[in-house]
């Protein structure tokens, strides 16, 4: 069960690419042990936010922190070790084989010997790769490309892993183990922070959702909460959603 002690809060974060608002006072807050979605269309902020978290852009302001501390993973590289990263663009070298792009990526992370050996093959069996191990990723499909992107995320086992639209693009078996595979990871304890402008995605998956569009964070809570708080009890999440911004979702960015 998730843990009632947060494991990562982010308070009023803002952040901007020139003069456009991709952030504006964001919050929110994790707990241990749970699925936390961000749900919301193509350029609501989604990905500026996991890209602050993740290290990846720094802040123009806010405040985060991590199991109750400061947290600055641009500037900490311990910080940063913290944190697994499931981008949305893939991050796999093509000419390389599925073994060998997570050995690389297990190095990279700082394992070596029988460790990165063993994370190695624990990730090829999370990604239900075991068959296409020794072959080049060039040859798999985007749906195996996906599958393999969220294992090289995960290979060092970091306290939260991210995941950043982590179905776009890929075949319906390929999705459905990509939910059995996270469902494997909450069952285990595993802490993971998941977006998606899919509905239904977040329904399945989620502990928690916070609603996000135009850079701010609409509401959060459970499914039942939200459309609670939202004044429709029993509505769907495209109901709240509707409720709260006043439009449809956008796939646009």
């Amino acid at each position: 069960m998730p843990s009632a002690e947060p494991l990562l809060d982010v308070t009023d974060l803002h952040f901007a690419y020139g003069v456009r608002p991709a952030l504006r006072g964001a919050t929110f807050s994790l707990r241990g042990g749970e699925i936390f979605g961000l749900l919301g269309p193509n350029g609501a902020g989604k990905t500026t936010a996991i890209s602050c978290v993740s290290g990846r852009r720094r802040p123009a302001s806010g405040e985060m922190k991590f199991r109750g501390r400061p947290f600055h993973p641009v500037d900490d590289a311990a910080d940063r070790a913290r944190i697994g990263l499931a981008p949305q663009e893939i991050a796999l070298y093509e000419d390389l084989s599925a073994r060998e792009n997570l050995g690389f990526f297990a190095e990279m992370s700082g394992l070596d010997g029988s460790v990165r050996d063993a994370a190695v093959d624990r990730g090829i069996a999370l990604a239900g790769l075991e068959d296409r191990a020794r072959d080049r990723v060039k040859s798999f499909s985007g749906g195996m490309k996906r599958r393999l992107n969220l294992a090289a995320g995960d290979l060092h086992e970091p306290e939260l892993l991210i995941l950043d639209e982590p179905t776009a693009g890929v075949d319906p078996q390929s999705r459905n183990h990509l939910f059995e595979a996270l469902a494997r990871l909450r069952a285990e304890g595993r802490t993971l922070l998941y977006t998606t402008h899919y509905m239904e995605e977040a329904e399945r998956l989620c502990d928690r959702i916070a609603i996000v569009d135009e850079g701010r964070v609409l509401a959060i809570g459970t499914a039942a909460e939200l459309a609670s708080g939202a004044g429709i009890p029993g509505a769907n999440l495209e109901q709240v959603f509707l409720q709260l911004t006043g439009k449809r979702l956008r796939d646009d960015s």
